[in-house]
């Protein structure tokens, strides 16, 4: 089995740019377009949903956090996949992962397309998608560290306001609830005044539409919680990642619980959700209907550069992919060669080609919602397939250490249990999708056909390599 390695890319990440990173590739369209449809489906009980998601999500960044500080390489769960579990779990987990993020960016180039579209309401989604196409693709075509620096700052200006706006409905709620009319805490589990919501009494409020409405939202919560794992794809470019990757993990979830829990309480505070549109921004649309008007303009602006931020690592994290795929020999050679600057040219190009699927998308549909509910579907379920591969490839990198008598630096705590827990969450989400949403049927159902179209690609790639070696055999 062919080994990965490490390749011409730089090592020029530092902690801030680690922790932007995967803060940028998670706090976008997920958050601040799709916890709407969250809502909707289970109420203020959302913000349950986003605990015990962050909970999960932590164990398994702690997994795979552990086995990058011991190997930081380029290809990241690929790698581990390909090395502890076999040649095909590792293709698999490369290629999934890949596939993954094309869908990611198509998701977020739809959705800043559709933000533009708040100011221009006649501008067709097509041509703004198609102008931050170019702009984002540029950057990434530049030295690693110009992109750690730019999504820096997206993501600083994201954050920024976020914190503005705990701060500032923090303020009104606490300090002076006057200034909003019905503004108070107990909207998260007051009844619905106008009497949407009607069933048992025992779920209104807090739970308006049972446990049944919770456990439903919580596969939409899971792709907004998708991207985290950006942290292990930098690994091959951090600088000390025995220090930093160990810092990095430990404070990622608790940021993005801390930025999801506190704004949703604060928001759906200042304003009863039952009154929010499943296809609007509920943080644009709830400043707007509270009067602060140029606050909601303010936030536009920043949902946008937070999509563009999610898109910007969707790219890193593509090109990457590939990258390590090619060092794997999972694919073609020529993905591997870096530019001067150490990035990966060709592996990005033939990423772009794929994510520039968004221009003619949103030319032909004009329905926008739709295609990114169909694209954030099976993205979900990409993202599920490559938790579980991190959490398998966990538990043989264990038992491989321990075989060894090796001490590892950043353990993962209560190991296997943990494991265990995850891949039941796991299973519980993807049963969740199969039952309570009609959407999602096909999704699942996807599942066995997409390995199994992978497992073909893989055998394929064997015979290919095969014959290719008995060519070289004959020529001497």
């Amino acid at each position: 089995m062919q080994q990965p390695q490490e390749g011409n890319l730089k090592r020029n990440l530092k902690n801030r740019h680690i922790q932007f990173i995967a803060l940028g590739g998670t706090i976008g369209t997920g958050l601040f377009l799709g916890t709407g449809s969250a809502i909707f489906l289970a109420g203020p009980s959302v913000l349950l949903g986003y605990l015990v998601t962050g909970l999960a999500i932590f164990l398994i960044m702690r997994q795979l956090g552990e086995m990058n500080t011991e190997e930081p390489t380029a290809g990241s769960f690929s790698y581990f996949a390909y090395k502890y579990c076999g040649d095909f779990p590792g293709f698999l987990a490369g290629w999934n992962y890949w596939i993954q993020y094309v869908l990611v960016a198509i998701a977020e180039l739809t959705a800043v397309a559709a933000y533009t579209q708040y100011w221009f309401p006649t501008l067709a989604t097509w041509k703004a998608a198609l102008f931050f196409f170019i702009i984002i693709n540029s950057v990434n075509l530049a030295v690693v560290k110009i992109y750690g620096e730019v999504e820096f700052w997206f993501s600083a200006i994201k954050i920024a306001a976020m914190c503005a706006m705990i701060l500032t409905g923090g303020y009104v709620l606490w300090l002076n609830p006057n200034l909003i009319d019905g503004a108070t805490v107990k909207n998260l589990w007051m009844t619905a005044s106008i009497g949407k919501h009607i069933g048992d009494p025992l779920f209104s409020g807090f739970f308006p539409h049972g446990f049944v409405g919770l456990v439903a939202a919580i596969p939409i919560i899971a792709f907004a919680f998708g991207g985290v794992e950006l942290i292990g794809i930098t690994a091959a470019e951090t600088a000390n990642p025995a220090k930093i990757i160990p810092k990095a993990v430990n404070q990622i979830v608790f940021r993005i619980l801390i930025f999801y829990a506190f704004s949703i309480a604060i928001l759906l505070s200042l304003y009863h959700w039952s009154n929010l549109h499943i296809t609007d921004s509920p943080f644009v649309m709830i400043l707007d209907k509270i009067g602060f008007k140029y606050a909601a303009q303010v936030l536009n602006f920043v949902i946008i550069t937070a999509a563009l931020s999610v898109y910007n690592s969707c790219i890193y994290s593509n090109s990457r992919t590939l990258y390590g795929l090619a060092l794997q020999g999972n694919a073609p050679k020529f993905f591997a060669k870096t530019t001067k600057n150490g990035a990966p040219a060709l592996a990005q190009m033939v990423s772009g080609i794929l994510t520039f699927s968004v221009v003619p998308l949103n030319y032909f549909f004009k329905n926008w919602f739709d295609s990114l509910q169909i694209a954030i579907n099976f993205a979900v379920v990409f993202i599920l397939i490559n938790w579980s591969l991190i959490v398998i490839s966990h538990m043989k990198f264990k038992k491989q250490k321990n075989i060894e008598n090796c001490k590892t630096i950043f353990p993962s705590p209560f190991f296997p249990y943990t494991n265990y827990l995850t891949l039941t969450f796991i299973f519980f989400l993807l049963t969740a999708m199969a039952l309570l949403h009609p959407g999602m049927i096909k999704q699942v159902v996807a599942v066995p056909v997409w390995i199994s179209i992978v497992y073909i690609l893989y055998r394929l790639s064997k015979i290919k390599m095969i014959k290719n070696r008995l060519d070289n055999v004959k020529s001497y």
